[in-house]
C-alpha cells in the first residue's frame, strides 16, 4: 500500500492523512446519497420546486433544494474529519473556515433566490463580497507583473475567477446531471494535484468532501431527475471548486500561467463565454436574460437524448482534466489512477440510477 501511495504521489503515505481524505470522501457520498429522499420528499411537501415552463426541461413540479443536502453531506464530512484528525495549523484551518463561510453565504443566498427571487444586482454583490472574503484571507491570484498595481490587479483577477466560475456552474445547470458530473470530475482531478502537496491540505479536504457529495448528488440527479441542486448548490460547487483551484498562492507572470486552472473548468468556462457573446451581440444582458443557447441545448436540438448528452459533456470535461493535470506535472500514474477512479465512480453511480429508473 505504502508504495503504491507513493507512486500517485501521496505526500505523506506513511501517515494518517490519506486516511482522513477518503473518510471525508466516503461520509459525504453516503449523506448525500442517503438523505436526498427525505429532502426530496418534504420539499415537494412545502412547495420548494421548479414549476415547469417553456424555458425549462422538465415536465412536472421538481425539487430544487439538492444544494442544501450538498452543503449538509459536505460540513458533515469535513467536521467528523476535522475530529477525528485535528488540524493543528492555525493557517490550513483558517483557508478552510473562510472558504466554508464564503459558501454558506451563497448557498443562503442561493436558497432564498431559489424560493423567492432576489435582484441579480444582489446576487453579483454577494458573489463579490465572498470573493473579496477570500482576497483577505490571503487566498487568491497574485498578479507579479512589476507594475505599482500588481496588488489591485491580484485582487481583480481574484474576484473575477470566484465570481466568473460560481457563475459559470450556475448558468450550466440548466440539465439533469451536468453541472453535478463536471463538478465531480473537476474536483476529483484538483483533488488529484493538491493531494500532492502539503500545504495544500484545506483544499484536499473541501474536494474529498465536494467530490463525494457531487457523486451523492448525482445519484439522484442523472436523468430522469428526482431532485436539482438549484442556485444554492451550484454556487456552492462553483465557489469552492474556484477557491480550491487557487488555494496557495497562484502566481501570474504572465496570461499563459492561467492556463492550468480554466482547463480544469473549461466546459463551464466555454459554456459561459459563448452564452455572453450572443446575448451581448443581440443587445441583451446575459445574467438576467434566460435562454436556450447553452452548449447542452444544442446536442439536444441535434436529437440527443439527455443522458448521451451528459455522457458526452462528461467526457470533454474529463479531457480537459486530463490535459490540466498534465500541465500542472503530474506523473502518468496519477493522471490515470485519477481518470480511472472518475470513470469507475461514475459508472457505479449510472449503473445505480439507471437500474431504479423505470420505476420512479
Amino acid at each position: 500500500m505504502y508504495s503504491f501511495l507513493q507512486s500517485i504521489g501521496i505526500s505523506d503515505p506513511s501517515g494518517t492523512g490519506w486516511l482522513a481524505v477518503i473518510l471525508t470522501f466516503g461520509l459525504a457520498w453516503g449523506v448525500t446519497w442517503r438523505f436526498i429522499p427525505a429532502v426530496r420528499s418534504f420539499a415537494l411537501q412545502v412547495g420548494w420546486a421548479d414549476q415547469p415552463n417553456s424555458r425549462r426541461l422538465n415536465k412536472e413540479p421538481l425539487p430544487n433544494v439538492g444544494g442544501l443536502t450538498i452543503y449538509a453531506g459536505v460540513v458533515a464530512a469535513l467536521v467528523l474529519a476535522i475530529l477525528l484528525r485535528p488540524i493543528v495549523l492555525e493557517a490550513v484551518l483558517a483557508q478552510l473556515l473562510t472558504i466554508l463561510l464564503g459558501g454558506s453565504i451563497l448557498v443562503l443566498v442561493g436558497f432564498i433566490d431559489d424560493q423567492f427571487g432576489l435582484p441579480a444586482m444582489f446576487r453579483l454583490l454577494t458573489q463579490i463580497i465572498t470573493a473579496l472574503l477570500l482576497v483577505a484571507s490571503g487566498t487568491g491570484i497574485e498578479a507579479s507583473f512589476g507594475t505599482p498595481i500588481d496588488s489591485l490587479f491580484s485582487t481583480l483577477l481574484t474576484v473575477l475567477w470566484v465570481v466568473g466560475i460560481t457563475n459559470a456552474i450556475n448558468l450550466m445547470d440548466g440539465m439533469d446531471g451536468l453541472a453535478g458530473g463536471v463538478s465531480f470530475i473537476a474536483a476529483m482531478s484538483l483533488l488529484a494535484v493538491s493531494a500532492q502537496f502539503p500545504s495544500r491540505a484545506a483544499a484536499t479536504l473541501l474536494l474529498a468532501a465536494l467530490g463525494g457529495a457531487a457523486l451523492g448528488f448525482l445519484r439522484h440527479n442523472f436523468h430522469p431527475s428526482r431532485i436539482i441542486m438549484g442556485d444554492a448548490g451550484a454556487y456552492f460547487f462553483g465557489y469552492l471548486l474556484a477557491a480550491t483551484s487557487i488555494l496557495g498562492h497562484l502566481k501570474v507572470t504572465t496570461i499563459f500561467a492561467l492556463v492550468p486552472p480554466v482547463l480544469f473548468l473549461l466546459l463551464p468556462v466555454l459554456d459561459t463565454t459563448q452564452v455572453f457573446v450572443r446575448r451581448l451581440m443581440v443587445g441583451k444582458n446575459p445574467l438576467t436574460t434566460p435562454g436556450k443557447d447553452h452548449l447542452h441545448h444544442r446536442l439536444l436540438d441535434w436529437g440527443l437524448s439527455q443522458r448521451h448528452t451528459a455522457l458526452i459533456l462528461w467526457t470533454i470535461a474529463l479531457l480537459s482534466n486530463w490535459l490540466a493535470m498534465k500541465l500542472q506535472g503530474m506523473t502518468g500514474m496519477v493522471i490515470h489512477t485519477t481518470s480511472v477512479s472518475i470513470i469507475l465512480l461514475l459508472g457505479f453511480t449510472l449503473w445505480r440510477r439507471m437500474g431504479e429508473a423505470p420505476r420512479n
